[in-house]
């Protein structure tokens, strides 16, 4: 690998002068610098990054904080996607980096993020509290912006969907449609989104005047197989149900073969709703019903506010989204429907 000095003596200047070219700083004529940039081509010279992002207090990356836990599924691809195709129309990098399996750990990948010099971090935070994150955004000089959680203190660093209200949606538009004994499957409770959905379910219960009933209540684990372990459950129980709403959309799927696998058709017998929209949704026989959270919406919103702070533009108040139920095959009229 060449050399800042190899490529100062192919271009015929010193070595300062390169520094300059490359940094930005100070003066350099056209003429030296298309010398320099054609000495670097020659010579395949790749500046050391690490100082580069020292002598410049810039390093065009943008850090993403996401537990490992969280990486599986059409939801957390379509976030690292989009994250990264729009920061690279901005002409930045992005830096996906492991929170592991505490609020420790999340902490320790924050740390790491800005040790390397990232000009903004994003977090998807799954174990830090609400104040903790607080205290990082008052802790760190450079912009940090929250994903999915709504902060005390810093409202206009964090943008989140509204969970509780979409399941409380979902769990009403079955009501509407003569559903009253619903069964729900969480994910897994040391998730802020499994726990606002429950929520949503319970409050669309009870503002109908229906009781919860914690026997239609079981833990899944997000996995198809955790939804098909949580239909077992129910049918094992001998609670009726004419409706299920999984907390996402690849339990709903595991419970849609469970449902199968005992004989029991759906929607004939039990409607059936996920969460997520997952592209493979419309394909299923029957075309599940969802609520399609606006991903791409938030991150893009996300790095519009990053790259706004980086800029010293203001930050938008505009930070909740909303979620759209997409109705499908899976979902039929109850046993309660009130014909008019």
């Amino acid at each position: 690998m060449s050399t800042m000095q190899e490529v100062a003596a192919k271009a015929g200047v010193s070595k300062a002068t390169v520094s300059r070219v490359l940094s930005g700083k100070g003066y350099a004529s056209q003429e030296t610098k298309d010398q320099v940039f054609k000495a670097i081509e020659e010579a395949g010279y790749r500046p050391n990054l690490l100082a580069r992002n020292l002598a410049t207090s810039k390093s065009m990356c943008i850090g993403l904080v996401v537990t490992n836990t969280l990486y599986n599924g059409h939801y957390f691809s379509e976030l690292i996607s989009q994250a990264a195709k729009k920061l690279d129309a901005n002409g930045r990098q992005l830096i996906l980096v492991d929170g592991k399996n505490s609020a420790g750990e999340e902490q320790d990948a924050i740390q790491f993020l800005h040790d390397l010099r990232c000009d903004g971090i994003i977090i998807y935070p799954r174990f830090l509290s609400v104040d903790e994150m607080d205290l990082l955004i008052d802790k760190y000089k450079k912009p940090v912006m929250v994903v999915n959680r709504k902060l005390r203190k810093h409202q206009s660093h964090c943008i989140y969907c509204d969970h509780k209200g979409s399941s409380f949606n979902a769990t009403q538009a079955l009501i509407e449609r003569g559903h009253q004994d619903i069964a729900f499957i969480t994910g897994s409770m040391d998730s802020p989104t499994a726990i606002e959905r429950l929520s949503g379910y319970r409050d669309a219960l009870t503002a109908s005047g229906l009781q919860v009933k914690d026997s239609l209540i079981v833990q899944g684990k997000w996995s198809p197989a955790s939804g098909a372990a949580a239909v077992a459950t129910l049918l094992a129980s001998g609670q009726e149900f004419s409706a299920l709403l999984a907390s996402n959309d690849e339990m709903a799927i595991g419970a849609m073969k469970q449902l199968n696998d005992a004989g029991i058709a759906v929607p004939a017998q039990v409607s059936v709703i996920g969460f997520d929209n997952i592209p493979t949704a419309p394909f299923l026989i029957p075309a599940l019903s969802s609520v399609k959270d606006p991903v791409s919406d938030m991150i893009s919103e996300v790095i519009n506010q990053i790259i706004a702070m980086l800029d010293g533009g203001y930050l938008s108040e505009q930070n909740q989204f909303s979620s759209d139920l997409i109705l499908r095959d899976s979902v039929t009229d109850g046993p309660y429907k009130v014909v008019q």
